[in-house]
């Protein structure tokens, strides 16, 4: 389960909130969302990321990044913009995209105790 969180740093760093509710049509989404996430990982100032999908099709996934810089070049990455469009046109019915300042932080995991 402690795979789930994501391993960031002390704070300050960043969080992009992604917050969609999908579509019917998933025409090849698992794959792209996977290819997404990889990508991301290989961008410098990429932290972790944290993601969940309910059947019904709303879903959330922060993404960590350690500066504005980092979350900006990511934005405007090729092969990112690409899927983003076709997420607009294709996969989501709505979503929300949210930046903060991560200021602090608690970590609990009960296999401390």
């Amino acid at each position: 389960m402690m795979d789930f969180l994501s391993k960031t740093p002390e704070p300050p760093y960043y969080a992009v909130i992604f917050s969609s509710v999908k579509s019917e049509n998933d025409t090849g989404y698992g794959e792209t969302a996977e290819r997404m996430v990889s990508l991301a990982a290989d961008q410098p100032g990429f932290l972790g990321v944290e993601s969940v999908r309910e059947a019904d099709g709303r879903g959330i996934t922060v993404s960590y990044w350690d500066s504005m810089g980092a979350i900006n070049h990511w934005k405007h990455h090729t092969e990112h913009q690409a899927v983003k469009e076709k997420g607009k046109s294709v996969w989501y019915e709505l979503y929300a995209v949210r930046i903060a300042k991560v200021e602090r932080q608690r970590l609990f995991s009960g296999e401390e105790k």
